[in-house]
């Protein structure tokens, strides 16, 4: 199994342009929260039914979701799993709280599609293909990739 270190570096690769990193530090996790908050739109009737009195949080399809996502960094380092999974939980808050102001799905489509503007946009400039092209899994590295950077997590 490759270590964070290696997933890391192997990302790094094709990021290297300036412009292109601060594109990522701005839209990787803007792609991740949208991403939290198209899957909080699917209507969750059964769940709330199972679980009348349980946190609105806690009762949507995005926060399974986001444990089964975690263990995958759980598993590479438990110092990025947890902080992977505090990004997750201001994820899941944060769109709990837009959705009362905005249609959460129209808003996280909105954002999803900036997004991905924008990292298309700084590949463009890098003049390298996105890593995900070459690995799917490097959809869940660059979310890693972006927090170890800005806040230069050693992911041991």
């Amino acid at each position: 199994m490759r270590t964070l270190k290696d997933w890391f570096d192997e990302y790094a690769e094709s990021h290297m342009n300036p412009f292109n990193k601060k594109v990522h530090y701005i839209c990787v996790p803007v792609i991740f929260f949208s991403i939290v908050g198209l899957i909080m739109s699917i209507p969750h009737s059964a769940l709330t039914d199972l679980l009348p009195t349980a946190s609105p949080v806690l009762i949507n399809y995005a926060f399974p979701v986001l444990l089964f996502v975690n263990v995958f960094y759980m598993r590479l380092s438990p110092a990025m799993g947890l902080n992977m999974l505090i990004f997750s939980a201001m994820c899941l808050i944060g769109n709990y709280l837009l959705s009362g102001f905005v249609e959460l799905w129209v808003s996280s489509l909105i954002l999803f599609s900036a997004g991905w503007i924008g990292q298309f946009y700084g590949h463009k400039v890098e003049g390298k293909k996105p890593s995900f092209f070459k690995d799917l899994q490097f959809l869940l590295i660059g979310p890693a990739w972006v927090i170890h950077n800005i806040f230069n997590t050693t992911g041991k």
